[in-house]
């Protein structure tokens, strides 16, 4: 009866959208390479009108409507919110005569930054919290000192969207110096002495800030004491040559500015000025994208560059700037058979490795002689191992998917570590189990994959899982803790995550692997990964629900699309979902490497086409019961993919499945968002999953109880 209710709602819903704005609906047709493509949604496209604002409105009343109709939603959000209140606290940072540190005291919307000297008491530096009432504005990055540490500047970010405002303090009263600076997106920012800082941005965009493209990056020099609009461009902006990304980085001497300049999320170009000569003109170290490379130290004029030219993996090279091309490159750690990440603090470089996903460590000094393997607590992911040259001791942070994250400080000199901070949480890991499986994909491919949940759960197929998935952009999913699995595995549910092709816990190999004509590959990993669990009886169809955000949204949509019969609940969040037009968008051309586009040839059109979420739609198949999450400040993945995806979805659903889309205000992509609005996300994404495998009261009535009291 409830399910007729809901069906009932929503074709008077779909009634009464479909009224007057036939000027406004009518039928779009693209043509690619002599091939018509109908596009009836396109009008959802414009994020400023008011059918798009009455859409999402009336969108939302359905999806609250269906979601506070489940009998155990706000159980799961009582208990979030009761695991999630513990203390966190980061890893400490020395800046001038103070040591700073990111602290929340457990329910905080925003992490809160204390600074301390010396012995005295700590006090609050930075508090986000109070930059809006609703918690809606947050830090959009880290801060950046002048080099005598007595100024800072910080970037903000309203409703988390990727554009930026950045704000200069002076530090010891805390009082702004000068007037903020705006528009700035995608960048960071790097001191010259004490007197400006480099940052890049694009061009404000005609039309929609929000989704109107953004494809002509530029570095700009800000002199303190003087008008944005004074600032100077130093990289970028001719129009015979478009860089999406441009970045710049001062060296710790403050003799050399190295730029970074790219056409897309792979590869890039590097150039050089010698800031030590005022005119000295900007030098070519390579000139092409074909890899990635970064300057991570100097000393004097020796370089040490990381990169993947000639080594997928990833290697560090040195070079002297007075001849810094790559021919005169030679290795400082050689590439081996596991991915490098590094970082560098108190005299030394950690170089990081992934070894099947989880993390290896070995301290090299400046010469590149080996000193030791770093000793870590378990098997999983750490990181940090980063600070000054001059610092005696540092801190890295240890996590897997049953063990909170903890801090450790670490002496280089020894190589002891021991606890610095552990988190309070109400969790025992000793309950919980996590392992590596590997199983083969369609093309025999072996990929890895880890499954954690509560010891002794039976394996009998009917366990709620949540199969996560990624597979793109180089990006590796390592092992790392959240309060949102835990509440999922109280309840005897599984989390699975598969490290699939695309992503970079292989490296550049496995990237590539998972790239343009060879995409189909990371949904083949992906089905796979669900077969196993299923044939191994971990889970079922019936309780199996897929996940992944952004690139891993389109993991979703196109696996569902795909193998609708596979799963039962699809939870695609802020999806790159329509693959012919996602580089209309913002900064979309940039995913081409990944992607590919509809214009490169028939044969791109004719495969992104071919595996598209949007496009691949059938009327009157019954496709999983699904939440598509989104927000409206979404300036990366422009939420229209969604509101279209949604749309063609509840147009030909076959089944009586829910098709809802739940669209968060004043949020972005993700980073920033307030914990108040997490804890919301999460009660209604596991309470829509469990409904819809057919429970209607929680799993574990335990934990129930608890939550009455």
């Amino acid at each position: 009866m409830k399910k007729l209710l809901i069906i009932s709602s929503l074709a008077v819903f779909f009634f009464s959208c479909e009224k007057e704005p036939e000027k406004q609906t009518k039928e779009v047709v693209d043509t690619y390479f002599n091939t018509e493509v109908k596009d009836p949604y396109r009008w959802l496209e414009d994020d400023r009108s008011e059918e798009t604002g009455a859409w999402v409105k009336e969108q939302n009343k359905t999806t609250f409507g269906y979601l506070d109709k489940i009998p155990f939603r706000e159980a799961i959000k009582k208990r979030y919110t009761k695991l999630i209140d513990y203390e966190k606290i980061g890893a400490p940072f020395k800046r001038g005569d103070y040591t700073y540190f990111y602290k929340n005291d457990g329910l905080q919307n925003q992490y809160v930054i204390y600074r301390q000297k010396g012995d005295e008491k700590p006090e609050v530096f930075l508090d986000p919290n109070k930059f809006s009432e609703d918690g809606i504005i947050s830090m959009g990055g880290g801060m950046s000192f002048s080099d005598n540490k007595e100024i800072v500047a910080y970037p903000i970010s309203v409703g988390g969207s990727d554009w930026r405002k950045v704000i200069i303090m002076d530090v010891a009263s805390k009082e702004v110096i000068e007037d903020t600076l705006v528009d700035i997106k995608f960048s960071g920012i790097s001191w010259k002495g004490n007197d400006g800082f480099y940052y890049s941005s694009y061009d404000k965009p005609e039309g929609s800030e929000l989704s109107a493209k953004t494809d002509q990056h530029k570095l700009y020099y800000h002199k303190l004491g003087t008008s944005q609009k004074e600032d100077e461009v130093i990289f970028g902006g001719t129009p015979e040559e478009k860089h999406r990304y441009v970045g710049g980085g001062v060296t710790k001497d403050g003799n050399y500015l190295f730029i970074t300049a790219s056409v897309s999320t792979s590869g890039n170009k590097m150039f050089m000025k010698d800031l030590t000569k005022p005119d000295s003109e900007i030098v070519t170290i390579v000139g092409h994208t074909d890899n990635d490379l970064r300057v991570i130290e100097n000393v004097g004029s020796k370089l040490y560059i990381m990169t993947n030219m000639g080594a997928p993996n990833q290697k560090i090279v040195t070079v002297d700037a007075s001849n810094p091309s790559p021919e005169n490159w030679e290795d400082f750690i050689p590439e081996t058979e596991n991915v490098l990440s590094i970082s560098k603090g108190s005299g030394y470089f950690f170089a990081e490795y992934m070894v099947d996903a989880v993390s290896k460590v070995l301290q090299y000094d400046y010469d590149g002689r080996l000193v030791r393997e770093v000793t870590l607590p378990g098997v999983g992911s750490a990181g940090g191992f980063s600070g000054e040259k001059e610092d005696e001791t540092l801190y890295f942070s240890f996590t897997n998917y049953k063990t909170p994250s903890t801090t450790y400080i670490y002496n280089p000199a020894s190589g002891a570590s021991e606890v610095y901070r552990k988190p309070g949480i109400d969790f025992n890991p000793d309950e919980y189990e996590s392992k590596q499986v590997f199983y083969t994909s369609k093309d025999g491919t072996r990929v890895p994959m880890i499954i954690t949940h509560k010891k002794g759960i039976e394996m009998n197929g009917k366990n709620p899982t949540i199969l996560y998935g990624y597979g793109g952009f180089n990006i590796p999913l390592t092992p790392s803790f959240s309060v949102a699995n835990v509440v999922w595995m109280e309840q005897g549910g599984i989390y699975a995550v598969a490290n699939l092709r695309g992503g970079g816990e292989y490296g550049k190999e496995w990237h590539k692997a998972g790239t343009k004509m060879k995409k189909q590959n990371v949904f083949d990993d992906f089905i796979a990964a669900a077969e196993y669990l299923i044939d191994n009886k971990y889970t079922s169809s019936d309780f199996l629900a897929i996940r992944g955000a952004s690139n891993g949204g389109l993991l979703v949509g196109a696996t569902m699309t795909q193998r609708p019969d596979l799963i039962k609940v699809a939870l695609p969040a802020v999806g790159v979902l329509d693959m012919l037009r996602y580089h209309k968008f913002t900064s979309g051309a940039g995913w081409a490497y990944d992607y590919g586009t509809s214009e490169d040839s028939k044969e791109m059109f004719e495969y992104l086409k071919g595996y598209s979420p949007l496009h691949n739609v059938k009327k009157g198949v019954q496709y999983p019961a699904t939440l598509i999450t989104t927000a409206d400040h979404d300036d990366r993945v422009v939420p229209a993919h969604s509101f279209k995806f949604a749309a063609e979805l509840q147009s030909k659903q076959g089944g009586s499945n829910p098709t809802l889309i739940r669209v968060e205000i004043d949020a972005g992509h993700g980073a920033g968002t307030p914990i108040s609005k997490t804890v919301e996300q999460y009660a209604d994404i596991y309470g829509f999953t469990l409904y819809n495998m057919g429970f209607k009261e929680l799993p574990n009535k335990a934990v129930l109880e608890e939550f009455k009291k």
